[in-house]
């Protein structure tokens, strides 16, 4: 495998972990938001949504790390 298709291979896989954080976050994010009654929680946007989207993107390419480990080399 060439180095450019692996480049965009790493790229597209980073693109889609942080797709998988960024729908994994959104999942009931309203209750989250609002989980006082009083005032609502902002740690949420500034805390979980950068963490979660980072995640998504290590473990993707951990993932992707790994697949290229195992791979066969001819």
């Amino acid at each position: 495998m060439g180095q450019r298709l692996q480049a965009a291979g790493g790229c597209l896989t980073a693109a889609v972990g942080a797709g998988a954080g960024l729908a994994v976050w959104s999942l009931d994010v309203r209750e989250r938001i609002w989980r006082f009654e009083q005032a609502p929680d902002w740690s949420v946007l500034y805390a979980e949504l950068p963490l979660m989207i980072l995640g998504g993107i290590a473990a993707s390419l951990g993932c992707w790390a790994l697949f290229q480990h195992l791979r066969p080399r001819r």
